[in-house]
């Protein structure tokens, strides 16, 4: 992608938090070289929700503009374990849950990176070089005084809970990885910005040119209120299924989905600006919401995913049970006032075709508002039900006036 520096610094600027310094972005863009942009990513958990990939998608952005990325896992600091937003110490991983955890990374990530675009990088492979005299030298480059300017290290002291001294060295190291890698640019979350300006600091202790950094929001999540966690519930797992992110994605509430189109979409400001406008004019949110969801299946799926997510949205569910995030499905008719429930499973994409939707009639499992349809059921212009067909279908149906 062949764009000036000017217009690279304004798609690198879209949904970002804050750039330290944006002049020195600026002018490192205009070095006409590849610039090294690290990430680094410590394999505590195994899987990655839509949070996580706020920022490889920005990756993403540096690699399409002729960047080169480097994907640095922190196989030696995550037996550390990283101190930021804990009360309470770590407890260290093993090299084996380290290792398992760093595979189940990388097969993940690439579904959105360009893996022939990706370096790959382990920090073990010059932090089990250190020896204690090196590790000596590297502590004497920050005081305690500074290091207690972290919050989460303020609060915990303040709290009298324990800070263990090997907590102190997670972002010395983490900043060094910035010296090895010699990065120009380093990506992370707002709650990274101590570690990321850790870097910087170390840099110019060693000689080298600052970082710049990079810090990106906190996505919120399905309750469009904390920030998207497993342990709260509210996630998108990127592993999950087609049918359950699409179901998921559809219950975000409507406050919160130009959000997540900015930090999730790749489609452009002018595409987003005109979804804003058909809302803005009465189109239900609930049609842009699928177009979401459709963009973000098919990337960790695929195509035909996406198109037929819709029809497993209803998976683990009984019959007759109403689960509590239900995707919407308007159906349109050719001059009808009234449609049978078979053109009305059909159209609203309940099943693959009118000889599925007779034989789930005829097994009885077809349900209307969490009851067993009654034969001879119509669904009239205007009228909105839920609708089941098995175990592995439901909408709500709205048959549009």
């Amino acid at each position: 992608m062949n764009l000036s520096p000017e217009e690279q610094l304004q798609r690198i600027q879209r949904g970002t938090e804050e750039i330290i310094q944006v002049d020195e972005l600026l002018a490192k863009l205009k070095l006409g070289r590849p610039l090294r942009i690290k990430a680094g990513f410590d394999p505590t958990a195994p899987d990655l929700h839509l949070g996580h990939t706020v920022l490889i998608n920005k990756l993403r952005v540096f690699q399409d503009l002729g960047h080169e990325v480097i994907f640095l896992i922190g196989d030696f600091t995550g037996m550390i374990g990283d101190p930021t937003g804990k009360n309470v110490t770590r407890k260290p991983l093993t090299a084996e849950q380290v290792a398992s955890n760093a595979k189940t990374y990388a097969e993940q990530v690439f579904k959105i990176l360009d893996p022939a675009k990706t370096r790959v990088v382990f920090n073990s492979e010059w932090m089990s070089k250190k020896s204690a005299a090196d590790m000596i030298e590297l502590a004497a480059q920050y005081t305690v005084t500074r290091m207690m300017e972290r919050d989460d290290f303020t609060k915990r002291y303040a709290a009298q809970q324990p800070i263990s001294i090997h907590e102190f060295l997670y972002p010395l190291l983490q900043g060094y990885d910035s010296v090895a890698l010699e990065a120009d640019v380093e990506l992370g979350g707002t709650d990274q910005k101590f570690n990321l300006l850790m870097g910087r600091t170390l840099q110019g202790r060693y000689g080298q040119p600052a970082q710049t950094c990079i810090t990106l929001p906190i996505l919120e999540g399905l309750d469009g209120v904390q920030k998207m966690s497993k342990s709260l519930g509210n996630y998108v797992g990127v592993a999950d299924a087609p049918g359950e992110m699409y179901q998921k994605l559809l219950s975000i509430p409507d406050d919160v989905l130009w959000r997540y189109f900015e930090l999730l979409s790749f489609k452009s400001l002018e595409e987003i600006a005109a979804y804003q406008a058909d809302v803005a004019a009465g189109a239900n949110p609930q049609t842009i919401k699928r177009i979401l969801a459709e963009e973000i299946i098919e990337r960790f799926h695929d195509a035909e995913a996406a198109a037929n997510a819709h029809r497993s949205a209803g998976n683990a569910i009984g019959l007759g049970e109403i689960p509590d995030n239900v995707p919407e499905v308007v159906i349109n008719g050719d001059g009808e006032t009234s449609l049978h429930l078979v053109p009305v499973l059909n159209r609203a994409g309940l099943v693959k075709n009118s000889a599925a939707a007779k034989d789930v009639i005829a097994r009885k499992a077809v349900f209307i508002d969490g009851q067993p349809a009654p034969d001879g059921f119509v669904l009239n212009k205007g009228e909105s039900k839920i609708i089941q067909a098995g175990k592995k279908a439901i909408a709500r149906v709205t048959f549009a006036d």
